[in-house]
């Protein structure tokens, strides 16, 4: 049987971002819950305990439905690159004013977007062609 790239995707990113948002707490100590500037985790990526916050939250997401099944994953890589897609770009708009709640800086930006079109590419593509050879004959 062969794995899921939805599944593997899903697991992978979840583990990394709970790990993500575990480290980010050692570098929010003083940091206030919505500050608009936080510490940097890996000396580059800003981050906040909200931020922190929504990192265990998305990946523990990611993991859950990767360790669930392929179709639970597909679902989830799609939602939550659609969710950094609009985040990576809102992004851009929130550094440096009020609204920033997430720390949000350029380093963080990028790795969204980049997140998104990996979440975004294997969630709406990859099984895709495991469906259409589904009824075929062989």
């Amino acid at each position: 049987m062969r794995t899921s790239p939805n599944r593997l995707v899903g697991i992978v990113f979840g583990a990394v971002y709970v790990l993500v948002g575990l480290l980010g707490f050692a570098v929010t100590g003083g940091v206030s819950f919505f500050a608009t500037e936080g510490g940097l985790l890996l000396g580059i990526f800003a981050v906040n305990p909200l931020h922190n916050i929504a990192h265990l939250l998305i990946g523990g997401a990611l993991l859950v439905a990767g360790l669930v099944g392929a179709r639970a994953a597909k679902g989830t890589n799609i939602t939550v690159g659609a969710a950094y897609l609009a985040l990576g770009v809102v992004g851009f708009f929130l550094a440096g004013t009020a609204l920033n709640i997430l720390a949000l800086n350029t380093a963080d930006h990028v790795l969204h977007l980049a997140s998104a079109l990996v979440l975004l590419g294997v969630g709406l593509g990859a099984e895709r062609e495991s469906q259409g050879t589904r009824g075929a004959v062989a």
